[in-house]
């Protein structure tokens, strides 16, 4: 298993257990004491659902139980780190379970007190989904907290697609919904929360680029110093995308481009192994240009098909009728993020979305692939 699996190890859940006996000395934890030796083996969200139930079985049924519970638990020293994100998860099935109103808001006050410690942005989902309205009603209120962890709550609870989390289908039917969240926590003073603003707003350049770019525009309009640099992060999409309006409110200009085929330095690349290009940029036009520079790969798959990554490149100030030569070198030695694949791929450049033609190459087999395949001969 992955060391991220780990971070719900069994000693957790155990010191769990412990914190929760400290508050209700009288309880029953026996669920909680299976559900150590029930998380080996697991993934990290499959143990988040095992320590989940077992707190739905171990804890009286009702919220109020669940509140009374876990604020006893948080006003002790021992609630901490990763055993929070179960915990949080189990405040929101308990106030989903109850259907009242008042304890939606309690569950919801609840997170954000959770929030602090770890994240509440996962189990705030669930209650978005059950009541997106009312939920993004009181999470507008959080954008103006003390605690930089629950306004980040906010702009990262609410966003389009949040990594790991469940899907919010009225966010996607409903782009503007977090309009006002994200006007209120632009300038945060926070970096933290405003990479997060950026996320959120490159997230709805899925759904509906002309909010993304209506709003990236007031803001441009009403910035602070940071402002430049979020609207960079938050528009990265649509730039790669090549759409005006983004690379306008960026700062990159020219729309006379020309992209040359890259020139590979050979056309193998051998495994774990380098892939190093240049590409020219010409400038047709009679201004000068500032222009965004970004690069594909084409890279191969266990099937066969081929599917592309854009990274960035940079950017480059090209007078106009000049050029500017752009050189890279792109790993292909393991990460855990993706898989290699041996055999054809292809390299693309573009600058301000202008494409050059693609440039193949192949991905030598790994040596222990060679030397089988030279055995089977």
């Amino acid at each position: 298993m992955g060391a991220m699996d780990e971070l719900i190890s069994p000693a957790v859940v155990a010191r769990l257990r412990a914190a929760m006996e400290a508050v209700a000395p009288t309880g029953d934890f026996s669920a909680l004491a299976r559900a150590e030796d029930e998380v080996p083996g697991l993934r990290l969200r499959e143990r988040v659902d095992v320590v989940r139930d077992a707190l739905l079985r171990d804890v009286p049924a009702g919220f109020p139980a669940a509140r009374r519970v876990v604020r006893d638990v948080l006003d002790g020293p021992h609630l901490e780190g990763w055993m929070i994100w179960p915990v949080t998860e189990f405040v929101a099935s308990r106030a989903l379970e109850s259907g009242s109103t008042r304890d939606f808001d309690a569950a919801m006050a609840l997170l954000a007190r959770l929030t602090v410690g770890l994240t509440g942005e996962f189990a705030v989902r669930e209650l978005l989904v059950a009541r997106p309205e009312r939920g993004l009603h009181i999470m507008r209120t959080w954008t103006g907290h003390d605690s930089e962890h629950v306004r980040r709550l906010a702009t990262e609870g609410s966003r389009a697609y949040l990594p790991w989390a469940k899907r919010v289908p009225w966010l996607l039917a409903h782009p503007r919904a977090t309009r006002g969240i994200l006007d209120a926590t632009y300038r945060d003073p926070a970096e933290y929360v405003r990479r997060s603003v950026a996320n959120h707003l490159n997230d709805l350049s899925r759904v509906d680029p002309s909010v993304v770019t209506d709003v990236a525009a007031a803001w441009a309009g009403d910035p602070d110093a940071h402002t430049p640099r979020l609207l960079r992060h938050g528009l990265r999409t649509l730039v790669k995308r090549a759409d005006p309006a983004a690379l306008s409110l960026v700062g990159f200009t020219g729309n006379d481009l020309h992209v040359a085929r890259p020139r590979i330095a050979g056309d193998v690349v051998p495994w774990n192994g380098d892939l190093t290009f240049t590409a020219a940029v010409t400038n047709h036009g009679e201004t000068d240009a500032t222009v965004a520079i970004d690069y594909s790969i084409g890279f191969r798959r266990a099937n066969g098909s081929v599917s592309a990554k854009t990274f960035n490149l940079g950017s480059r100030r090209i007078a106009a009728g000049g050029s500017a030569v752009v050189t890279k070198t792109h790993s292909f030695r393991p990460i855990t993020t993706r898989t290699y694949y041996p055999g054809a791929h292809d390299v693309t450049v573009q600058a301000n979305g202008v494409l050059s033609p693609s440039e193949t190459f192949v991905l030598e087999r790994a040596d222990d692939d060679r030397r089988q395949s030279g055995a089977r001969s």
